[in-house]
């Protein structure tokens, strides 16, 4: 095989436990809870008040706006207790503070990244390029989210990040959302809750309806139906619990990317959200949509999930559609290929899989297109992010599983009029795990979920063993050159 020119970057991403957000903490028994509040409550409004100036000393340079945040705290536990009169900003505040926490969002691992163009590139030197960057930020409980950091690929290729921010904030989570009534009822028929209770719901809403319009319409459903059964309140818990799985999140412009994070929100995503493969998607009117797929993982299922953004600021949320939503590593096509959405996924855990849609959110019937081959990669194969357009045809870094569950990463070439002919792979690993790359959480892995082209360089970004990651440039003609003929 022809010798592909790697070259590993010094550029690192290393895990800081310094990053921090403030969660809530409030304990799951009622009887916790007041004892909690009559602690707070039996203070005097000075000693209130001397308890909220230590905490704010110690606390409030560590987070941008900390008082919003304990505020908003005490509103989640305001339900549990009733007052004769209203509580001073003090004392909210420091009752706040006892059900809260700091949750340190990358202490465990900084991993699973992906590359996207910068959607501005105002002041990029010619032939450079700037950049945007996902990854899998993991913390206490092997919760994770996404975390972003941008930087600049000089002419040269030298590889320039920006120094990430010590303040880190979530996004406000939209109150009331709004939703595609016929997305909407596909995911209820797929769930099996497309019956005549779905019906009395959605068939007095309209084909965009908010969250508020849909719990009125499931309020008067409840009301007007005698007796509630059981599968009334199932069914209605299902169409909010869907609701809450659709969602939107805005940024605030003043935020620097590293101070962005998506953390979980909806039930189907409790224990993380891993893995997103973000992709700069054309479509045939010119117009650009960043699209990332992610896999929702709530501590016993893993559910596929799919996000849209313009400008890194506005954030859609979506659950996806069809037989063939299921098992990670859905990778979307960059553009239409004639006319159709395109789509790589492993359904079987095995092998690489390719499907087309006409929607972006609807996806049925995929096609086995790569087995493992080489001994590298006997165990499984997988992507490593959405395939990229080469004049030689649509090229896809996989990931390859082989002996002592070591991951190596690879390539392949598709058709580009036709995804499903497999024209060219690469026989040996283009990247395997060396040196210091072996040691982390999971050993023994190279593993990314997006590259992208820089001139006639493949940038490829890659995380090291579960735990931190790093990037390297890869010579596209060689790699293109090395790509052998398929069996």
């Amino acid at each position: 095989m022809k010798t592909i020119r790697l070259r590993r970057h010094s550029v690192t991403f290393q895990p800081e436990s310094a990053r921090v957000i403030i969660r809530p903490f409030i304990p799951g028994k009622a009887q916790i809870l007041a004892d909690i509040l009559a602690r707070a409550l039996a203070l005097s409004e000075a000693e209130a008040e001397a308890q909220l100036q230590t905490i704010l000393a110690e606390f409030a340079s560590r987070h941008f706006d900390i008082e919003s945040l304990l505020l908003a705290h005490y509103e989640k536990v305001r339900p549990q207790f009733t007052l004769q009169s209203p509580l001073s900003r003090v004392r909210q505040l420091l009752i706040g503070a006892l059900f809260s926490g700091e949750y340190a969002l990358e202490s465990a691992a900084l991993f699973n990244p992906s590359i996207v163009l910068h959607p501005d590139q105002n002041g990029t030197p010619a032939g450079g390029m700037r950049f945007i960057m996902s990854l899998r930020a993991t913390g206490e409980g092997h919760i994770s989210s996404i975390e972003f950091r941008t930087g600049v690929i000089a002419p040269d290729g030298t590889i320039a990040v920006d120094p990430a921010s010590r303040f880190v904030t979530a996004p406000e989570v939209v109150p009331n959302p709004t939703y595609r009534k016929r997305s909407f009822l596909t995911k209820l028929n797929e769930m099996g809750f497309g019956g005549s209770h779905a019906a009395a719901v959605m068939e007095p809403l309209a084909e965009n309806f908010t969250l508020l319009q849909l719990d009125e319409s499931m309020a008067r459903v409840r009301r007007d139906t005698k007796p509630v059964t059981r599968d009334l309140r199932r069914a209605l818990e299902t169409f909010r619990w869907l609701a809450d799985s659709n969602y939107e999140l805005n940024f605030s412009s003043k935020l620097a990317m590293s101070e962005r994070i998506i953390f979980p929100v909806s039930p189907n995503e409790s224990n993380g959200i891993e893995d997103a493969r973000f992709v700069r998607f054309t479509d045939d009117d010119g117009s650009v949509l960043y699209c990332a797929t992610y896999t929702a993982y709530n501590g016993r299922a893993i559910l596929p999930q799919f996000i849209e953004t313009q400008d890194f600021l506005h954030f859609r949320v979506l659950t996806l559609n069809g037989s063939a939503v299921q098992n990670k590593g859905m990778a979307l096509f960059p553009r239409r290929i004639g006319g159709r959405y395109a789509m790589l996924s492993r359904q079987d855990d095995e092998n690489l899989l390719l499907m087309f849609s006409d929607s972006l959110h609807h996806w049925s019937n995929p096609q086995v297109i790569l087995r493992p081959a080489e001994m590298w990669e006997s165990v499984k194969i997988g992507n490593c992010g959405s395939p990229i357009e080469t004049e030689a045809g649509w090229l896809v870094i996989t990931h390859g599983v082989g002996p002592m569950r070591k991951y190596c990463i690879g390539a392949a070439l598709l058709d580009l009029d036709d995804p499903t002919k497999v024209i060219g792979r690469l026989r040996a690993p283009l990247l395997s795990p060396e040196g210091n790359e072996r040691e982390g959480y999971v050993p023994n892995v190279v593993y990314s979920c997006g590259s992208m082209l820089h001139g006639r360089d493949l940038i490829l970004p890659f995380a090291m063993s579960d735990k931190a990651s790093a990037i390297a440039t890869v010579s596209l003609d060689d790699l293109l050159a090395a790509l052998q003929p398929a069996a």
